[in-house]
């Protein structure tokens, strides 16, 4: 039995432009090739719908230079 995707919303403060948005979308790619990666600039958060646990998201974007928090 595979495992079901999970959708994770993160507030990604230190996310502040285009190379920003490219960096982390990249990062979660390379994470889960097959992940649907929605950024909101403005608001500064990622929607992430991934089989990766919210840990190895973190991990990811923490080795990028960004800090994510998970939203309810």
């Amino acid at each position: 039995m595979s495992a079901q995707p999970h959708t994770l919303l993160l507030s990604v403060p230190d996310m502040s432009c285009g190379h920003c948005e490219k960096s982390v979308t990249r990062a979660l790619h390379e994470l889960d090739a097959e992940a649907d990666v929605q950024v909101d600039l403005a608001a500064r958060t990622v929607r992430v719908e991934t089989l990766c646990s919210l840990d190895q998201v973190q991990a990811a974007l923490n080795e990028e230079g960004y800090t994510a928090t998970r939203l309810p």
